[in-house]
């Protein structure tokens, strides 16, 4: 199966500052390109491309004062199946845990392990645990938070989550990864591409996604707790503790969102402009914060 995705976006300066993207696919799904324009920027500038703490491919720019418009898009191959399910896997102690895998048990910017761990034992302590446990915990975020475009805040932390019962994708991800943390499971932060592929349209402009991995017997796999059902056509864009660590832009001085497009469907070659979003200052804060 051949995905089309990508994205416009501009932002409006106050003065010339610099400026970094993490907007490119996923190191591991490089490979699976199959055409691709360059990355356009306006005015046209030219970027540096680097690699994170974690391994996401970033593009730093120094812009000038007024607008900077990036654009983007490309044809991605997929293997067109749901993320993999197994109710079989095990959790992995935490003194057997590999090293680079213990900084994801640790609390970060929004997920205060600290706030959450009494709450998460009390809910979820007497669930087997592995697979049957992450479940458990994405059953209950689903349930407990209403998402609505209009409730994203760059602030909301995993715990005001919880308390105001409300949030977008990335608070969804960010309450089940703390709930994961703090029962010592392993878990981290993933943003990228989610079409609506195999499952009714949405009426609602599109936008990047987010969701979080669990490690379980030795690997990472893909959970959702917005969604809470196996999707088909993800596209990683980056991974990080939490938002903090994957913002799709990031300026170094202030800036005002002008412009905001996101399209990923299945392409059959038929030409699609892709759904359009225009965010109001709080959901540009959000998305590029």
């Amino acid at each position: 199966m051949l995905i089309r995705l990508g994205y416009e976006i501009e932002v409006t300066c106050e003065h010339a500052m610099p400026l970094v993207s993490l907007l490119e696919i996923h190191p591991e799904r490089q490979k699976d390109i199959k055409s691709r324009s360059a990355i356009q920027t306006s005015p046209n500038i030219k970027g540096q491309a680097y690699k994170d703490l974690y391994g996401n491919l970033c593009r730093r720019f120094y812009v000038p004062t007024g607008d900077f418009r990036v654009r983007y898009d490309a044809v991605v191959e997929d293997c067109g199946e749901p993320e993999e399910v197994n109710p079989l896997a095990r959790q992995t102690r935490v003194e057997h845990l590999p090293p680079d895998v213990i900084c994801y048990l640790l609390g970060s910017r929004y997920c205060e392990t600290d706030h959450l761990s009494d709450l998460a034992w009390s809910l979820f302590g007497n669930v087997p645990e592995g697979w049957a446990r992450v479940q458990a915990i994405c059953d209950y975020v689903h349930n407990r938070l209403s998402f609505g475009y209009g409730y994203a805040r760059s602030t909301r932390t995993a715990a005001q989550a919880h308390d105001e019962r409300v949030g977008v994708c990335r608070d969804f991800a960010h309450l089940a990864i703390t709930f994961c943390r703090c029962m010592n499971i392993p878990a981290r932060y993933v943003n990228g591409y989610l079409g609506d592929i195999g499952v009714p349209a949405d009426p609602a402009p599109m936008d990047f996604s987010a969701w979080f991995e669990a490690y379980l017997d030795g690997k990472w796999y893909t959970f959702d707790a917005r969604h809470n059902i196996p999707r088909i056509g993800r596209v990683v864009i980056a991974r990080g503790r939490d938002a903090t660590d994957v913002p799709l832009l990031h300026t170094f001085g202030s800036h005002k969102l002008k412009l905001f497009k996101v399209w990923t469907h299945e392409d059959r070659g038929v030409p699609d402009l892709g759904r359009r979003l225009r965010i109001d200052r709080t959901q540009s804060a959000q998305i590029l914060a």
